[in-house]
């Protein structure tokens, strides 16, 4: 099965959800302490669950910047590799920005959405000729709403014919 038949299949089951959030734990090693849950994904915006745990806390007992921004990182990620197909492209972050709002003092939800038309413009037709450096903006809110965060994070991204892996 290949990520996009994964991550259709999770956007209609829950059994699906379950297993897309138990394989991306496991090839993405990095933020499994994090327990970053996939909670809603589909062609145009994914939503993923920071939880208020331990692990995730900074010493005043608040979301730490970091999960914060790595929930972002996570979100934005994931939704282009979606769309643009992770056998035809290649997406590197060069650079995050945060701008924090409000302390996270239990569960988030970290959400980026992309329409069409965006997608399309900004990404589809300038890749036709060239590798592309992306800038997303993906909030983070609490479960009350409460905007915790906004994260920009720039993607560089090109055509995996385009990647020189040798020198």
């Amino acid at each position: 099965m290949d990520f996009n038949q994964l991550i259709e299949k999770a956007s209609v089951s829950k059994f699906g959800m379950w297993k897309l959030n138990f394989l991306l734990h496991r090839y993405i090693p990095f933020n499994r302490p994090h327990l970053l849950k996939i909670i809603s994904i589909n062609k145009n915006k994914v939503e993923v669950k920071l939880p208020y745990q331990n692990s995730n806390l900074n010493h005043l007992k608040g979301l730490h910047a970091c999960a914060m921004a790595t929930a972002a990182e996570y979100a934005s990620g994931l939704l282009l590799l979606y769309k643009l197909g992770i056998k035809d492209y290649r997406i590197i972050m060069d650079s995050i920005r945060v701008n924090y709002l409000y302390q996270g003092k239990m569960d988030a939800i970290a959400t980026f959405e992309i329409g069409e038309e965006e997608f399309e413009e900004s990404l589809i037709k300038p890749l036709e000729t060239d590798a592309v450096l992306k800038e997303c903006k993906i909030e983070v809110k609490d479960v009350e709403e409460n905007l915790l965060c906004e994260v920009f994070t720039n993607w560089q991204i090109k055509s995996w014919k385009e990647v020189k892996t040798k020198r």
